[in-house]
């Protein structure tokens, strides 16, 4: 048996729609929306954070700080944010950071990522996330929120690392695009999943996450998912770079690239595949030479 729990949804795109559809059923749901579009009638933030026993951001990282700030001191002190945003804010902070640094003390957060397209969870199939969170009876309400559903968890404690596997996924994908749009061959997409765990468990190691962290969920699931699906943004960016098109390539991906290159988070010049994909972002002409060029240093 679960117990019935008053959950407020962030933003209502693709993923809060898909988060509706996932709870509704079970939970009693308000949605809060601040661009709302026709036919959906957005719930007022004041009035119902103050029931929510959960909140789902279901929004860009960019915002976060923001709305934290405003639904702070209205949020029920074991009420848990969860976010599901997978990018660099402009200072440099990634979801966990802002929840850690915005929200009172004993306030409970958590990250929720993993092979989780919106489009496939409105059609009723499986998908699958780590929750990343410090407390195991949050996680356990976390599992009420989802239980009945096909949204599968599991849990882990290095939200560090979750969080940081997921974001940088977004950068390595695109070569997988790229890959394809030159049609380099199977031997080559091995080759590049192969070197991107390699490197994502190094760069996440790096900044404070668990070893083995980018082999599951949030890393290597996401990763695979996003790499092969037609539906990933980030993959097709990929073969736009490859075919010379320049024009409105953004992303998370594409984005987190610029905040670690700003705010010298790491040096990217330590990871070869991640350096390749700056080059191709900061210069997209003669992609195909830059990654020749790439392979005859690295062998």
């Amino acid at each position: 048996m679960y117990k019935p729990l008053n959950v407020l949804i962030l933003g209502y795109g693709e993923m809060g729609k898909a988060m509706e559809h996932l709870i509704k059923s079970r939970h009693p749901i308000q949605i809060w929306d601040k661009f709302p579009q026709t036919h959906f009638k957005s719930v007022k933030l004041e009035l119902a954070a103050p029931k929510a026993d959960v909140v789902i951001f279901c929004l860009p990282v960019k915002p976060h700080k923001q709305v934290v700030q405003l639904l702070k001191k209205q949020l029920k002190s074991d009420c848990i944010c969860i976010s599901i945003a997978k990018g660099i804010d402009e200072e440099g902070k990634i979801a966990s950071q802002i929840f850690a640094e915005q929200l009172p003390n004993e306030q409970p957060y958590a990250l929720l990522y993993g092979p989780m397209i919106s489009e496939e969870i409105r059609k009723d199939r499986y998908a699958f996330a780590q929750v990343g969170c410090n407390n195991l009876d949050d996680y356990q309400t976390i599992q009420n929120v989802f239980r009945g559903s096909k949204l599968l968890l599991k849990h882990s404690f290095d939200l560090s690392g979750v969080n940081w596997s997921v974001i940088l996924k977004n950068v390595y994908v695109m070569l997988f695009g790229i890959a394809d749009e030159l049609n380099l061959g199977d031997n080559f997409r091995g080759y590049l999943a192969a070197n991107t765990l390699k490197e994502l468990d190094q760069i996440v190691s790096d900044m404070g996450g668990n070893e083995d962290t980018p082999y599951n969920l949030a890393g290597l699931g996401d990763l695979i998912t996003t790499a092969t699906s037609n539906d990933s943004h980030h993959h097709e960016l990929g073969r736009r770079l490859a075919r010379g098109e320049t024009e409105n390539i953004t992303g998370e991906g594409v984005h987190a690239l610029a905040m670690v290159n700003k705010y010298q988070i790491f040096s990217s010049s330590q990871y070869p595949l991640f350096h390749l994909v700056q080059q191709i972002i900061e210069k997209p002409d003669n992609v195909k030479n830059k990654i020749i060029c790439y392979l005859q240093k690295s062998f």
